[in-house]
């Protein structure tokens, strides 16, 4: 952890010395940057709606990786490598570490649909390149309420964030995508089946309304298991429906 190549695993004080030394390309400063201001700061008197993503950047926990492109297999490889790892130390470095992964921007400006065809992307290289067979436990349909993407024999709960968007700010991302790995296990204690979970549910939903331009809180937003609630289309939400996948294009080959 901590090496000097680009897309190496960094823990918080290592991302900010270089960010602050010019030490990481400038898009990968103008990410961390803005990752931190928007997750840490307030838009227009209002918080950021996950209070538990904001203490984890206050407090230094999670951890990061800078990957110098979407589509080039080198550094889809070099992304594979830093997940493993984190999956390895995660657990060592406190108490609901996540892995925040900044993605070079593109050339040009792109429309909603490609942003969901390069996420998806990047999430099938992971799966076809994974080392570790489906957990034996988890769904392969994306169709199943109890499906979740798997990376290393751990069920992970990919967070994304993108350009695109202009209501909902909690997911608008201006440099480029990034992506935030949660892995399940951070979630024990406050699920959506525990009286902590839906406490913490309801505060983070009644501040997106506060925080976001849109009236509501998304609708393909739910609970993980719920019959009706599917897990994918939450990875990276929609702004038009539109432009976004009607089925999960992630194909399960395990």
């Amino acid at each position: 952890m901590n090496e000097v190549e680009l897309g190496a695993v960094l823990d918080h004080e290592t991302a900010t010395e270089r960010v602050e030394a010019g030490a990481v390309p400038e898009w990968a400063q103008r990410h961390f940057r803005n990752f931190t201001e928007s997750v840490t700061g307030e838009r227009d008197g209002e918080p950021f709606p996950c209070f538990f993503g904001k203490a984890s950047v206050e407090e230094g926990r999670p951890l990061y990786a800078f990957v110098d492109s979407m589509t080039r297999p080198d550094a889809l490889f070099a992304l594979r490598d830093a997940l493993l790892e984190f999956l390895d130390v995660y657990e060592d470095h406190g108490d609901r570490v996540s892995f925040a992964v900044f993605f070079a921007p593109p050339e040009e400006s792109l429309p909603e649909a490609r942003w969901h065809e390069h996420f998806w992307h990047v999430l099938q290289f992971l799966h076809v390149e994974d080392p570790e067979p489906w957990p034996a436990d988890i769904p392969t349909d994306p169709d199943d309420p109890y499906w979740e993407f798997c990376f290393g024999g751990e069920p992970i709960f990919p967070t994304a964030r993108a350009p695109f968007y202009d209501t909902r700010q909690s997911r608008k991302f201006p440099v480029g995508l990034e992506v935030t790995f949660q892995p399940r296990t951070i979630f024990e204690g406050i699920t959506g089946d525990t009286d902590a979970g839906q406490r913490a549910r309801d505060r983070i939903r009644s501040r997106l309304e506060d925080y976001d331009d849109a009236a509501c809180p998304h609708a393909d937003l739910g609970e993980w298991g719920n019959d009706g609630d599917r897990e994918w289309p939450q990875y990276l939400l929609s702004e038009d429906d539109e432009q976004a996948p009607e089925t999960c294009p992630l194909k399960v080959t395990a």
